[in-house]
């Protein structure tokens, strides 16, 4: 009986998991300082390596519980790095998830042992490896995502105002959008179900909040999204 593979060389599997959060102003990355060498703190996305009896998304969801405190979140696999020099000790392979939050939700959750910050998108320093990389085939991916389904909700409250959305939507896409458009076309898509609350943080008029209509979306978000991902 054959136990092992013969002539094959061993190669270690890790996990990286990119968070992405939004406060109701900006749009975030969650980093942390690396604990080991090499290039010891400096500036990394979380990470470890996949246990013997784990399965990718369960080894995915415990790194993201251990570092973070997080769980029961927005969690999708996106892709596998496996560059032979990616990482200087050992032949590496990295399968990287990426998770929505809201920020303000989750915040007493972030674990703080490893000593966690979130930097504004485009404010994300140098990370170690090939990270960066990661990151920006992180926002391609959403950006694709959101034009097909509603997952940027999963970075807002429950509750938001239009001028929130609005912004969350500019930010990922990187572009203005025309308020008079999105508002017509937003109220036009019939998605949202308009609350008798305000929020009356920014302006003593105030700002209606709203709820996705989780029914009305999969037959409607489509024609709406194709608004959003071609500002005019």
């Amino acid at each position: 009986m054959i136990s092992k593979y013969a002539n094959q060389q061993r190669v270690l599997v890790a996990i990286d998991c990119i968070i992405f959060g939004y406060d109701g102003e900006e749009l975030k990355l969650l980093v942390i300082k690396r604990a080991i060498e090499p290039v010891k703190d400096q500036w990394s996305l979380m990470g470890g390596f996949i246990g013997t009896n784990e399965d990718l998304d369960g080894a995915a969801k415990r790194i993201l519980l251990e570092l973070t405190g997080l769980h029961d979140v927005y969690l999708e696999q996106l892709h596998a790095y496996g560059q032979p020099e990616r990482d200087p000790i050992e032949r590496t392979i990295s399968v990287v998830y990426f998770a929505l939050i809201d920020i303000n939700k989750y915040k007493e959750q972030i674990n703080e042992q490893y000593h966690p910050e979130w930097f504004k998108i485009k404010e994300v320093p140098e990370l170690i490896f090939d990270h960066n990389m990661m990151v920006k085939a992180a926002m391609d991916k959403i950006r694709y995502q959101a034009a097909l389904h509603p997952i940027l909700f999963e970075l807002l409250p429950k509750k938001f105002t239009i001028p929130q959305l609005q912004n969350l939507y500019e930010q990922v896409y990187d572009s203005p959008i025309d308020n008079r458009n999105f508002i017509r076309k937003i109220t036009a898509s019939g998605l949202l179900i308009k609350q008798t609350e305000k929020d009356k943080s920014s302006s003593r008029r105030g700002a209606f909040y709203f709820k996705l209509d989780k029914q009305k979306h999969k037959a409607q978000f489509q024609s709406f999204l194709s608004f959003i991902s071609k500002p005019k």
